[in-house]
């Protein structure tokens, strides 16, 4: 056993004697997702620790002062600077220290814990008609915890300003253990006995203060966005010793806030939108002194490099409402009138017309297109990060902060300052706050790529001291920053900073390396040069292949929201990190790094990780930079399973266009037989759930008879692929949508015995999935350039981008560009004049995670409403089966909550609404969630069936 090994037994040991039960993870496979948040670094802990309680809290800082081990807190994990990393324990309160404690309506406060994910705050106190502020990009899944760590502002931070502004009490524990209030006047505690410990604390503190009066009077607060450093101003005399507020922003450098009493503001009455455009980022700074006048709740700006990069990975749609220009300003009035904010805002770009500098400007009126804009500015980091041409960005100088009157003459230098180190910088941020984020192209993987980084952002440090400005507007200083806090400060200031957190922390156990005695900002950087790994798939998107696929996560952490998008069921259903996109992205850079994970393609740390993915690529589309973690969980278990016996579900579900072709012949008694006792015997044998029933197998009569009655009477336009789901289960769907297609001015020959690939694809069979791609390519790459229409989602998804990017042949290439999903199909080809049958006022729809994902712009839901239906209510999110994922019997349990999202409520309250689910999947898992109730998912064409008296009904 070695020293590290015995020291970590006796700090899990001292745990579990001082608080029995707490969860506490070790291995690698538990930590390894640890080692990152957002920023550029990977620092692996020694263990992660969830705590339920302060009481646990306590618990484990004594244990690790008892055994000298660092304690560094994280709430989501999305800190750009590296302030949520650490070599010791990580104490993740996110997990389950996250509720809401109380909201006092009439105080306009909240208390939470520190792991409540801001949003749910929000959606908490807008039941009363009140927000919290400060509202970063993130607040999806960023904690309050962590907003309160470095001092976090947001989008909106002209009008509310930083976290630290809306603070009324910490609820912390210091290094020692001690459990305690810090509120404005001061610091109080908790137990009676430890008043005099808290007395001691509280007296050395001011007489720090009255030491350094003129160095805290004439360094800080200067700026709004003065965040670098400790906020020691809160201290002096004259704004009352509040302690609460100069907490905020240490970074848990001093101490671990447990919980925190919040001020809430209230709703705005009235806001409106303007887009503002201009040929340059700093012609946009030149006139935000001006819009500040007008008193607007945001100002935010951005380059063209984030807009473009959005529109490759989401579509040409996913971006709507912008005027002509290389640089926009978003800004954003509000008040209690909407006629007065409107007239504000038309008062506005009128006089910045005047101005001169705009190229065009709008008042964005649409609900949807506001969503839409602020969605491209939110992902800012993560669109900055990997964009549309391939290159990569980074943090490391993303928050510098400068007075706005000063921020267009900073942007000139900051540019000047890129151009002389040959480097190239994505900037977006608050411009209204004058804090400017940007994504640098910095070259960490080699020693040359580190020193120009190194000289860069000394130089960067001087330049934004020279006009004003402060290293960190928001995010923190972390492991970014610290080292260049002399730059900004004099020797007193740095040695004041000192003496505080040893006030805290005299053993300097708390988030050691930050802010005080720095690590060097080019210590533990993530990046180095790997070899290239040998797949299957091409990955011809990442030039270092599979290791440059994997390393587009950088860690924002958008796959741990519970809301808005797919992205991640298994997440939202397990609130596990290793269970969100990011935790496995993070599992498979640790495997291709080849240190904590030395078994390669062989670990079992990795395959658990990748256990509960369901495949749904919802990643792909919804994650900022494009991880699609479906491709490379199959890669994986191709090259883990590779010349091993594989999981029988590989085989029974794997196989089943084989199995379900053979079984068509024989109908009737294969569907007995599966109902039967002996049914039940062989889904066991075949790794699959008894918690589910077989689908029933169509008869080849029936599926004889669909087809001939499937042929065109005209010329055909398009040819209808019979996909092995649809041939074997529904073929019925075939006849649906030839007459629909017909009818809507798209006659198709039916294209029957292909087959996509799929099965083999999602089971990590890869050399089996190429032959059978092989054979499909070959039979529909023969000359003819029709559309080739599929009706199953998932399986035009296949054809779309696995084929391609599996056999990477020209021919595949030439049949993915003809593949149109049914819903595609009508949006782009239909008659101009075609109107469909009658069709119901109201629907709940569910769509397939793989059309959500692959075909951006042609959504089911965007059709219905088009072709008037009136209200559509989508089961926004993965309905949980997601191919053989949910017949896996080791996966029906969270195959079912997931379904408990969103699914399952909506069909518990349909109220006589149709269920429209194009996905066999997705209408497998309705089937199954119904029961005994008569609903039945119907395919969209047998929606619009022309010959169905009623929606649903076949002939």
């Amino acid at each position: 056993m070695t020293t590290a090994t015995r020291d970590l037994a006796g700090l899990t040991a001292r745990i579990a004697e001082l608080a029995p039960g707490l969860r506490v993870e070790t291995g690698p496979g538990a930590t390894g997702p640890y080692a990152y948040d957002a920023s550029n670094y990977r620092v692996p802990p020694r263990a992660v620790v969830f705590p339920r309680t302060t009481e646990d809290v306590v618990a484990v800082v004594r244990a690790c002062r008892e055994t000298g081990v660092p304690v560094t807190a994280r709430g989501g994990g999305t800190s750009m600077a590296g302030n949520a990393v650490g070599t010791g324990v990580v104490l993740d309160f996110s997990r389950y220290m996250n509720r809401i404690l109380g909201i006092d309506v009439e105080a306009r406060t909240a208390r939470v814990e520190a792991g409540v994910v801001l949003d749910a705050l929000r959606s908490a106190t807008a039941l009363h008609g009140l927000d919290f502020g400060p509202d970063p990009s993130s607040h999806s899944r960023c904690t309050l915890g962590g907003m309160i760590g470095n001092d976090a502002c947001g989008n909106r931070s002209v009008r509310d300003g930083r976290t630290s502004g809306h603070v009324e009490s910490l609820e912390i524990v210091t290094a020692d253990g001690v459990r305690a209030v810090a509120d404005h006047h001061g610091l109080h505690p908790v137990d009676p006995d430890d008043a005099r410990a808290v007395a001691r604390l509280e007296s050395d503190l001011k007489r720090l203060i009255e030491q350094n009066l003129a160095p805290i009077r004439t360094e800080l607060g200067r700026i709004p966005r003065q965040v670098s450093g400790f906020q020691l101003h809160h201290l002096l005399p004259e704004n009352g010793f509040d302690l609460a507020r100069a907490l905020v922003g240490t970074e848990g450098t001093c101490a671990v806030v447990t919980a925190a009493t919040v001020r809430l503001v209230a709703t705005a009455q009235a806001s409106t939108l303007l887009t503002l455009g201009y040929d340059d980022v700093v012609e946009a700074a030149e006139d935000v002194p001006e819009i500040l006048k007008f008193a607007p709740s945001a100002v935010e700006g951005m380059d063209e490099a984030i807009v473009a990069t959005m529109r490759a990975r989401r579509g040409p749609d996913s971006v709507t409402g912008l005027p002509e220009g290389r640089a926009w300003l978003y800004v954003e009035l509000e008040g209690d009138d909407q006629a007065t904010v409107n007239a504000r805002a038309a008062e506005l770009l009128a006089l910045l017309r005047e101005r001169g500098r705009l190229t065009g400007g709008r008042v964005v009126e649409s609900p949807a297109e506001r969503r839409s804009l602020w969605r491209v500015r939110e992902d800012g980091a993560g669109l900055a990060a990997r964009l549309v041409d391939g290159g990569e960005s980074w943090p490391g100088w993303e928050d510098a902060a400068v007075a706005p009157e000063d921020l267009a003459a900073y942007l000139r230098g900051f540019r000047k300052l890129l151009a002389s180190h040959e480097l190239t910088g994505v900037l977006y941020g608050h411009f209204g706050a004058g804090c400017v984020h940007v994504r640098i192209d910095f070259d960490m993987a080699t020693d040359t790529g580190r020193d120009v980084m190194r000289r860069f952002l000394a130089e960067a440090a001087a330049l934004v001291v020279e006009h004003g400005g402060t290293l960190s507007g928001e995010h923190g200083d972390g492991r970014a920053r610290s080292e260049l806090l002399e730059v900004m400060y004099s020797h007193r200031m740095i040695a004041a900073f000192a003496a505080f957190k040893e006030v805290f922390d005299p053993d300097g156990l708390l988030n050691p390396g930050v802010i005080v005695d720095p690590a060097p900002l080019d210590a533990d950087l993530a990046l180095r040069e790997l070899p290239l790994v040998d797949t299957t798939f091409g990955f011809p998107h990442d030039a270092d292949g599979f290791a440059g696929a994997v390393r587009r996560c950088v860690g924002v952490g958008r796959c741990r929201s519970d809301a808005g998008g797919v992205m991640c069921p298994s997440y939202r259903a397990t609130g596990e990190e290793n269970a969100s996109t990011r935790g496995r992205a993070r599992m498979l850079q640790e495997m291709v790094r080849g240190e904590a994970i030395r078994d390669g393609w062989r670990s079992t740390e990795v395959k658990d990780a990748l256990d509960l993915c369901l495949s749904c690529k919802a990643c792909s589309s919804d994650c900022p930079v494009g991880v699609d973690m479906a491709t490379y969980k199959a890669e994986f278990l191709h090259q883990h399973y590779k010349g091993r016996l594989r999981p029988r579900s590989h085989y029974s579900l794997g196989w089943l266009p084989k199995t379900s072709a053979l079984a068509g012949y024989a109908a009737r008694p294969v569907n007995a037989l599966l109902r039967g006792p002996l049914g039940r015997l062989l889904a066991r044998l075949g790794g699959v759930t008894t918690e589910r029933r077989i689908p029933a197998f169509a008869s080849r009569r029936a599926l004889r008879r669909t087809l001939r009655a499937a042929q065109p009477a005209e010329p055909a336009k398009a040819v209808l692929f019979v996909d092995s789901f649809t041939r074997a289960f529904r073929p019925q769907v075939v006849g649906a949508a030839s007459r629909v297609l017909a009818d809507a001015g798209i006659p198709c020959t039916p294209q029957d015995g292909l087959c996509c690939g799929l099965t083999w694809v999602s089971t990590g069979q890869l050399d089996t999935a190429r032959k059978v791609m092989a054979r499909t390519v070959a039979a529909l790459d023969n000359g003819d350039d029709r559309p080739v229409v599929v009706a199953e989602p998932s399986c035009a998804a296949a054809l779309k981008r696995d084929v391609p990017e599996l056999l990477g042949t020209e021919a595949a290439r030439r049949v993915a560009d003809r593949v149109q999903t049914f819903t595609g199909a009508l949006t782009d080809l239909a008659d101009q004049g075609w109107t469909p049958p009658p069709l119901p006022e109201n629907v709940v729809l569910q769509t397939h995670c793989h059309e959500y994902a692959t075909f951006k712009g042609r959504r089911p839901a965007d059709l219905l409403r088009r072709l008037g239906v009136r209200g559509v209510d989508e089961a926004e999110g993965c309905c949980g089966l997601a191919g053989n994922f949910g017949f896996e019997a080791e996966h029906y349990d969270t195959s079912m909550a997931v379904a408990d999202l969103a699914l399952k409520p909506r069909l518990d309250h349909l109220d006589g609404r149709p269920v429209v689910a194009d996905g066999f999947s997705c209408a497998t898992q309705i089937d199954h969630l119904a029961g005994d109730r008569d609903i039945r998912a119907l395919h969209l064409a047998e929606l619009l069936d022309p010959t169905a008296d009623q929606p649903g009904e076949t002939t």
